[in-house]
């Protein structure tokens, strides 16, 4: 339990934190993040993209999401199916536009969307980018304590070879508590 409390009071101290960040730092970041991720060799050889779609105060992916779309990349979105228990799954997007508030408000695709379905094959074309709250230099990822990634992730070797989690600077933390059931992101760009 004193773990669970720890990782509680990091999610508060780092959301806070992000909270505040100026417009001026969050465009800087995002501006960043963008470049990054599109000078990115494994950006520029998938064919697939799974991509979370910011929200809140989460560093942006609309550019990200936007030329992926415009350079023809097949692109898959998050949307939590609210079964018994609630799990996640990727849908393709053809636009921004098709995006509808969903879980949690969070932008998502719509029902009908054709599924992202892993095969190793397929995982060797793809990248997914993911949210989190924190990140440390080992590249231990605090999602938001719903373990939704982590969830998706764990019957995925192929696919877990080609995560990158992002967020701002404020995000970073020396080291993070850890559970035998986190997924660690290949990469950590923190900008």
């Amino acid at each position: 339990m004193e773990h669970n409390s720890e990782k509680r009071e990091i999610r508060r101290s780092i959301l806070r934190e992000r909270d505040s960040l100026s417009p001026e730092a969050r465009k800087r970041g995002d501006t960043l993040l963008t470049e990054r991720i599109l000078g990115h060799k494994w950006f520029y050889r998938s064919e697939y993209l799974l991509c979370y779609v910011s929200y809140g105060s989460e560093i942006s992916t609309m550019e990200i999401l936007t030329e992926a779309l415009k350079t023809g990349k097949k692109v898959y979105v998050p949307k939590v199916l609210k079964d018994k228990d609630p799990e996640m799954a990727f849908f393709r997007i053809e636009a921004l536009e098709n995006l509808a508030p969903g879980y949690k408000g969070i932008p998502e695709p719509p029902g009908d969307a054709q599924r992202y379905i892993y095969t190793p094959d397929r995982a060797e074309q793809t990248l997914l980018l993911m949210p989190g709250v924190a990140f440390d230099q080992f590249r231990n990822r605090l999602g938001y304590g719903k373990g939704f990634y982590d969830r998706y992730l764990a019957d995925k070797p192929v696919l877990q070879a080609r995560t990158i989690a992002v967020g701002y600077r404020c995000q970073l933390r020396e080291e993070l508590p850890t559970d035998h059931t986190d997924i660690r992101p290949y990469q950590v760009i923190c900008v």
